[in-house]
C-alpha cells in the first residue's frame, strides 16, 4: 500500500522527514535505520544529526546500498553518511574501505546478519524506477526482488552503467529492506512522480522495480514528493 504526501518545497519535506525519522528511533534501546544515498536526502541527515545532537540520542546507520569505491571515494555513499551525521550515528560500511567486490559482499552480510528489524528505511528512486541499486537492466535483477531469497544483500552492476558513476554495487535486497518497521520513499520532481503512479499500476515488476516495493510491502510505503 503506497501513501502520498505531497509538500511544497524540499525544505518543508526534509524538516517533515527529519521529524518521522527521529521519532521511528524513540521507541527501540537500539535504533537502526537503512538510508539511502544521493544527494537528495543529505539535508535531511543533516537535520536529523542536529536534532540527535540536541537530544542526545544516537542510531546505527547502514546504506540501503552502496558502490563499490573506496570509502574515500567520492562515489561513496557512506563517506557522504559519515559527512553528514558527523559524531551523532555509528554509520556502518557495507563495502570495503578499498572497494574490492567480494570483500564487500561478505561485509555486507556480515553487517546485516547483526540487525533485526530497521526501525525506518528511506528510499530514493531514479527516473528508471530503481531505488537502492535494484536497476531494471541488471541481470540479477530478480535475485534482488524475490522474497524468497535469503540474500540481505546483493553484489549487482546496472545495466547500462551510468556514465557518472560506473561501478559495482552492493545492494540490500527487497526483503531485507521490508524488514523495517516502516518505509518511506522519498523523490522529487514531475517526471519522478509520473513513474511512481505508474509503477503503483504495474502487476509485474518491470518497466519499474520499484512496483515490487510497492506491490508487496508488507507495511505501508509512505511516499514524500516534493516540486
Amino acid at each position: 500500500m503506497m501513501e502520498l504526501r505531497r509538500y511544497s518545497d524540499g525544505a518543508e519535506m526534509c524538516d517533515a522527514l527529519a521529524s518521522l525519522l527521529g521519532d521511528a528511533c524513540t521507541a527501540s534501546a537500539t535504533p537502526c535505520l537503512a538510508l539511502a544515498g544521493g544527494k537528495t536526502p543529505l539535508p535531511i541527515y543533516r537535520a536529523l544529526a542536529q536534532r540527535w545532537s540536541q537530544g542526545g540520542h544516537r542510531a546505527r546507520i547502514v546504506p540501503t546500498d552502496d558502490r563499490c569505491v573506496a570509502h574515500a571515494h567520492p562515489a561513496s555513499n557512506i563517506a557522504a553518511l559519515r559527512d553528514a551525521f558527523g559524531d551523532s550515528a555509528d554509520c556502518l560500511a557495507i563495502t570495503a574501505a578499498d572497494g574490492d567486490e567480494a570483500t564487500s559482499l561478505a561485509i555486507a552480510k556480515d553487517v546485516l546478519h547483526g540487525i533485526d528489524a530497521f526501525d525506518a528505511v528511506l528510499l530514493g528512486m531514479g527516473e528508471d524506477g530503481h531505488f537502492a541499486s535494484l536497476f531494471p537492466g541488471a541481470t540479477n535483477l530478480q535475485q534482488g526482488l524475490a522474497m524468497d531469497t535469503r540474500d540481505d544483500a546483493i553484489l549487482t552492476t546496472p545495466v547500462p552503467l551510468p556514465p557518472e558513476a560506473p561501478f559495482s554495487r552492493i545492494s540490500l535486497s527487497l526483503p531485507r529492506l521490508l524488514r523495517t518497521r516502516t518505509a518511506h520513499l522519498c523523490i522529487t520532481g514531475a517526471r519522478k512522480l509520473d513513474v511512481l503512479q505508474q509503477a503503483a499500476s504495474q502487476t509485474s515488476d518491470l518497466p519499474y522495480p520499484v512496483a515490487a516495493l510497492l506491490r508487496q510491502a508488507p507495511v505501508a510505503v509512505h511516499v514524500h514528493w516534493s516540486p
